[in-house]
């Protein structure tokens, strides 16, 4: 039988990281996160409510579909609604009635969510770090669960030696299907085992409507509210290129079924106070390449991600490509053709 990598002692998983970044080409601190990453997949998704979480985001673009090769370090996780305001009867697809239900749905969301996840979610981890003789430390900071590992290899402090579980419980996280994820070393350490988990993973057409609507608020606003947000248009890009493109184009009702989503819940004006209507974006009028300062904004987060390493060495394409392509990938879902 292999040996565990999580069982070795420090100087043997030390070394063992850094054969896999020689042999991967990413550097050894990203490596081991990502064993974080996947070891916290596994804790839980072999847990009582393995059924009631959703994984989404751009980890699941690069660990469950390989459709991006960024280094995505968070966990984005949804919790049924139906599940947490289940005294509520809340309908099968997850859509209030109105805005003012949905305001009163987002309003109990935040006042039970934190109690689930400190009833459920942290103990859990706990007996698990416990169980493999891990030192961690689960921490929460701005409404988000942090697992702060004492790291063996160190890299910029662009990316922190911890992973990041961020918890959201305003829709169902349908489509989604269970799908295996693995850890990066792996193939380059048959030896050894490492973590393994097999998470409900929200539908990749899902996951690019909801980055495509990002991008598309933060170029009606014209302002980088937040750091590590030019990802989305590297994955935006990335998939626009792959064999889900037309897929994705050809799913229209999925992309209203985000944009009525987000109408009702992640309500947002442009840079005039007018509303962002989100049908309209997904529907002929999707704006995703900024201008002036937001671009220059956006293209100087997009530097300090290439530093950090988060994407592979070769073939990264540079800031005016991904703003090209993003150019290209608008017209196509403008039009409704790939």
């Amino acid at each position: 039988m292999s040996e565990s990598y999580l069982s070795l002692s420090a100087s043997d998983r030390t070394e063992a990281l850094e054969t896999a970044a020689d042999k991967s080409g990413r550097p050894s601190h990203l490596l081991e996160k990502d064993v974080w990453v996947v070891w916290t997949l596994s804790v839980l998704y072999n847990s009582p409510f393995r059924n009631q979480l959703t994984f989404k985001g751009g980890t699941s673009l690069s660990k469950a579909y390989h459709a991006i090769d960024r280094f995505s370090e968070d966990v984005d996780l949804t919790y049924d609604i139906r599940l947490l305001l289940s005294d509520l009867q809340i309908p099968k697809n997850g859509l209030p009635a109105s805005r003012s239900q949905a305001d009163k749905w987002t309003d109990k969301v935040r006042a039970r969510l934190p109690g689930w996840i400190n009833d459920n979610v942290i103990p859990l981890l706990q007996n698990a770090l416990r169980r493999d003789h891990l030192d961690a430390e689960i921490t929460i900071e701005g409404g988000n669960l942090l697992i702060d590992y004492d790291p063996l290899k160190r890299g910029t402090d662009y990316v922190r030696a911890s992973v990041t579980l961020e918890f959201g419980a305003r829709s169902t996280g349908e489509p989604h299907q269970n799908m295996p994820i693995t850890c990066e070393m792996a193939p380059h350490l048959p030896m050894l085992c490492f973590p393994l988990a097999q998470p409900l993973v929200m539908a990749i057409g899902r996951t690019f409507w909801e980055k495509a609507t990002a991008a598309h608020v933060y170029c009606e606003q014209g302002r980088l509210r937040a750091d590590r947000f030019a990802r989305h248009w590297y994955d935006l890009t990335i998939i626009s290129r792959s064999p889900h493109f037309a897929d994705i184009l050809g799913n229209r009702s999925l992309a209203t079924d985000v944009a009525n989503h987000k109408n009702m819940f992640f309500r947002e004006n442009d840079r005039h106070g007018q509303r962002i209507d989100y049908v309209a974006a997904t529907s002929g009028n999707l704006n995703i390449v900024p201008e002036d300062s937001a671009y220059v904004a956006l293209e100087d987060d997009y530097r300090l991600m290439i530093q950090a390493g988060l994407l592979p060495e070769d073939n990264t394409p540079s800031f005016s490509e991904i703003m090209a392509a993003c150019g290209e990938l608008e017209k196509a879902a403008n039009s409704g053709k790939s």
